[in-house]
């Protein structure tokens, strides 16, 4: 499908065309709003060392959650046994580490130990006024695996998430990372640009911007309840727990945050970050995802990473972690023991 025609697909539901293809890089889940609730109180933060630096200075632990190295709350889930393998997921915008939780609950059933974060500024995480970029993103998780000493990992992200993940193995390498995921995945760069003429024009994000200043909460609403998970395909039926979930995920996270966001997803050039993927790779997207075309995205991806195995889900939307979780945790699993 080409991008002009991903457009033309994507409106629905009184949605404009901007609004649509412009939103929603994350899938679903549906416990975040009541353990936000029970997040316990805020530690002192560290003294902030800068952003970029590699290690775990200034980072430390409290509870299910660290404190970063610039004095940011990130809140964790470490599921499985604590001496299996390790699998880390890093969640699309503008939700949670709830949205793989089908996921984890798979792999850490099977012996994995799972560790999924709230990415800063949504879920449970901290809300910083400043610091919503991909760089800090990779630094955080960063400190998040260094912090909890992970080796021998199979890093994988969806959608934003697979942004992430790109830029921390653009910043800090493969040492810790044996393979890696992307799932849905935005690389290698949403934008239109001179260098990426296939690529949305920058007025699209700064409409779902707009939109999200407007009233964030009904854009959540309907992107979940339309493109997302493909719901406004003739003959789909529409789960309304997904989409509560989505927007429950959605809301939790910071305004400021999450408004962010939308140019850290979409006009980040992560090409020289996936010329740095040294490890096995997994590429797995929908071919008819309404929000992250596969042309610009997945197969663009693999490309520059061509020793990847790329997976093509016939019909699939972008929620696949939720719409697909069956064939996904199997491939996961699958990956994750080869």
């Amino acid at each position: 499908m080409t991008q002009a025609r991903a457009v033309s697909a994507s409106v629905s539901n009184g949605l404009s065309r901007r609004t649509v293809l412009s939103a929603a890089f994350g899938a679903a889940a549906t416990v975040a709003a009541v353990n936000a609730m029970n997040t316990p109180a805020k530690a002192a933060s560290t003294t902030a060392s800068t952003a970029g630096v590699s290690g775990t200075e200034g980072a430390n632990t409290m509870g299910s959650h660290i404190i970063t190295r610039d004095g940011v709350e990130i809140y964790y889930k470490d599921w499985g046994p604590k001496d299996g393998p390790v699998v880390v997921l890093s969640h699309g915008w503008p939700l949670s580490s709830d949205s793989w939780e089908a996921q984890a609950f798979h792999l850490a059933n099977n012996g994995f130990r799972v560790v999924t974060h709230d990415r800063r500024g949504h879920g449970r995480s901290s809300q910083p006024w400043d610091g919503n970029d991909m760089d800090h993103y990779a630094d955080d998780l960063a400190d998040l695996i260094n912090t909890l000493d992970l080796k021998g990992i199979f890093l994988a992200g969806f959608s934003t998430g697979g942004g992430e993940i790109s830029r921390y193995i653009g910043r800090h390498g493969t040492s810790r990372i044996a393979k890696a995921g992307l799932i849905s995945a935005v690389p290698p760069l949403m934008v239109k640009t001179d260098r990426n003429p296939g690529g949305l024009p920058k007025d699209v994000f700064d409409g779902l911007q707009a939109a999200s200043l407007k009233d964030r909460s009904k854009l959540y609403r309907d992107i979940a309840s339309g493109p997302f998970f493909g719901f406004n395909r003739p003959g789909a039926v529409a789960s309304q727990g997904m989409i509560d979930s989505f927007w429950l995920q959605g809301m939790m996270g910071g305004h400021k945050n999450t408004y962010d966001s939308i140019a850290a997803f979409s006009q980040t050039d992560f090409t020289e970050d996936l010329k740095k993927f040294d490890v096995p790779t997994l590429i797995i997207h929908g071919d008819d995802d309404q929000i992250v075309p596969i042309d610009a995205a997945a197969r663009a991806s693999k490309t520059l990473v061509p020793h990847a195995e790329l997976k093509v889900y016939a019909g699939a939307p972008h929620g696949i972690t939720d719409t697909h979780k069956d064939q996904l945790n199997a491939d996961l699993l699958a990956f994750a023991r080869a």
